[in-house]
């Protein structure tokens, strides 16, 4: 049976308990705006201001001398720039803007650079419970916070996942590549898209893990049409998300797959680790299983992709950009 999820982004979007207030993100794209932006703009929105259409307006006429570019323009322009950093994939609507202000001119041959800052948040008052972590919160340990902190401001090179490592439990099982569940009486396996992932679910008592691994040790059993599987023995090195929440060597997993029809299933994962949480806490979301012909499972061998990240630094002569 091969499932998928669709509840998480392999951008990087974040979910609410992804943003700290106060927490800065400079945003890696940049723009230099072009006067063709304001002629593009300006004809898609049916707008004749000369001051960003008419050169000879701009000269004779204002103190700036030449066309300002369209605010609403840039301001689109900012927000799309801090889309990818916080919001692809994740965002259901923007509700709307409180305060807009320019307190300067943007002319055409500008670089835009783009800082968010995360003032505040709070929980959703028409659609209260969405997310995939109950309570919408993860209890860390007042001194866990600050290397929460400093994971997400490195995310896009410290998060394992971007090196290409495997993924850890439960965090493989809701990123966006599908995997197959292959059963026997005494054993079951989960074989993930991912990095060639693996993870063979004993059915029996083997006894404790023999050692660490970053899949962990799982053991299995029924509770009616429930699969529970308690997993030990995973080390430190994964995360559960780009957002860098992390946690340490005594994670202890309990997953539970329940089926709600012939091609979903109910996916929840109980998550305790002492040393980083005040308390236990528990993700839930469904499952889907891919119903096209000849559905079958593929191999993403993204190492490729990570060489520059991990090894780029020992060119003998730098990489030109």
């Amino acid at each position: 049976m091969t499932q998928q999820t669709a509840v998480r982004h392999k951008r990087g979007g974040l979910y609410f308990e992804g943003f700290t207030p106060g927490e800065l993100t400079e945003h890696r794209y940049t723009r230099t705006v072009t006067q063709m932006d304001n002629m593009l703009f300006s004809n898609m929105t049916l707008n004749p201001q000369p001051l960003h259409i008419d050169r000879h307006f701009c000269e004779q006429e204002t103190e700036w001398g030449k066309p300002l570019m369209n605010s609403l323009f840039t301001l689109g322009l900012l927000i799309g720039i801090s889309v990818n950093d916080l919001t692809v994939g994740t965002t259901v609507a923007n509700l709307g803007m409180t305060e807009v202000k320019f307190p300067f001119p943007l002319f055409e041959g500008d670089t835009v650079h783009c800082t968010t800052q995360v003032m505040s948040k709070r929980e959703s008052s028409s659609r209260p419970g969405t997310g995939i972590v109950e309570g919408n919160e993860i209890p860390y340990l007042p001194a866990m916070l600050d290397k929460k902190k400093q994971n997400f401001l490195n995310r896009f090179s410290a998060d394992p996942e971007v090196k290409c490592y495997l993924p850890g439990v439960p965090r493989a099982t809701y990123m966006p590549y599908p995997f197959q569940i292959v059963q026997s009486a005494k054993t079951i396996l989960i074989s993930y898209e991912y990095a060639g992932a693996v993870r063979t679910i004993d059915m029996g008592k083997p006894g404790p893990a023999p050692v660490d691994s970053w899949m962990g040790w799982s053991i299995g059993h029924w509770e009616g049409d429930t699969l529970v599987v308690d997993v030990t023995g995973l080390n430190d090195k994964t995360w559960f998300d780009r957002a860098g929440n992390f946690h340490s060597g005594d994670l202890h997993v309990v997953e539970r797959y329940t089926p709600r029809s012939a091609d979903t299933l109910m996916y929840e994962a109980t998550i305790e680790d002492p040393k980083v949480f005040s308390k236990t806490w528990k993700i839930s979301m469904p499952l889907y299983r891919h119903v096209e012909k000849n559905a079958q499972l593929l191999e993403f061998k993204c190492v490729e992709f990570a060489e520059e990240l991990i090894y780029g630094g020992l060119r003998k002569q730098p990489k030109t950009k």
